[in-house]
């Protein structure tokens, strides 16, 4: 028979998983009066504890990072969508031997995109490198969404130098999981944007925001506003890729309406290539 009252009961570890697929289903979730309250997880889904869930999301990645070190992170944004190297010239090869036509067009834009993973690799392999023989306290250490493209070859680039590397995944309705190059005991899964943001802004010394969508550009303008409002000090802010971003976004219209100054320009640069990037921020922090 269950003892529901067993902290170390493995349904636990599971429990929020479960019972929110159970929610979703349309099924109520009951709370067993008996239970301690903290051992409760149908108790701790319930609107009126979403305080506590904050804080909570707040509080165990913060400890997590403490306890192994992690003072300094250096947040790498970017596309889920663009592959790695291989996997674009496989599915281009694939495509070709299949004799699709439309198949062939989406991997040959991913043979396109696949450079910036190269980048987003080497990127974190000169950070990596230059962390790994300093103390822990002077260390700095990517950090990303955990997910696939862009973040995957950042988290890559710095655990093949034996660095460790954190990922703050989402749950999102469609199923989603950390990279494998994210050191296990720094990934981390979060239910609230809004708590992955804080995070992702409590460590950073820098942000690079290599090509990407929605989230990449949703990621970008909280820093760039947050710099800008002084609400967080100053740090770079570098735009990989500087055909992309000039195509995809024309600060110039912002100053011709007076939204914003000249000088709020001066926020972010463009750049194109690792070594200068990495190099912006040695010149920023004087390294």
């Amino acid at each position: 028979m269950e003892n529901t009252q067993d902290l170390k009961q493995t349904r636990l570890a599971d429990a929020w998983a479960e019972l929110q697929a159970y929610a979703n289903d349309g099924n109520p979730l009951q709370a067993n009066a008996y239970r301690l309250a903290f051992a409760d997880p149908e108790f701790l889904l319930r609107r009126e504890t979403r305080g506590i869930r904050f804080q909570l999301e707040m509080l165990k990645p913060d400890m997590e990072q403490i306890s192994q070190g992690i003072e300094n992170t250096i947040v790498v944004f970017g596309s889920a969508r663009f592959p790695a190297p291989e996997e674009a010239a496989q599915a281009l090869k694939q495509a070709r031997d299949a004799g699709d036509a439309q198949a062939l067009a989406l991997a040959e834009r991913h043979v396109r995109n696949a450079r910036y993973y190269d980048q987003a690799r080497l990127f974190a392999r000169l950070v990596a490198a230059y962390s790994k023989p300093r103390p822990t306290q002077d260390q700095l250490f990517i950090c990303t969404g955990g997910g696939p493209g862009i973040m995957e070859a950042a988290n890559r680039g710095a655990h093949e130098m034996g660095a460790p590397t954190v990922g703050l995944n989402i749950a999102l309705p469609h199923e989603q999981s950390s990279n494998p190059y994210v050191t296990p005991s720094l990934s981390f899964k979060f239910h609230y944007f809004a708590l992955r943001k804080m995070h992702f802004m409590m460590r950073a010394k820098a942000l690079v925001a290599f090509p990407g969508g929605f989230g990449t550009l949703d990621e970008l303008f909280e820093v760039i506003t947050l710099v800008q409002t002084g609400k967080a000090k100053p740090v770079p802010i570098i735009l990989f890729g500087s055909d992309y971003w000039k195509r995809l976004l024309n600060f110039d219209v912002l100053i011709e309406e007076g939204a914003i100054s000249p000088d709020d320009l001066k926020l972010f640069q463009y750049v194109d290539d690792p070594q200068v990037a990495w190099d912006a921020i040695k010149t920023f922090y004087q390294l």
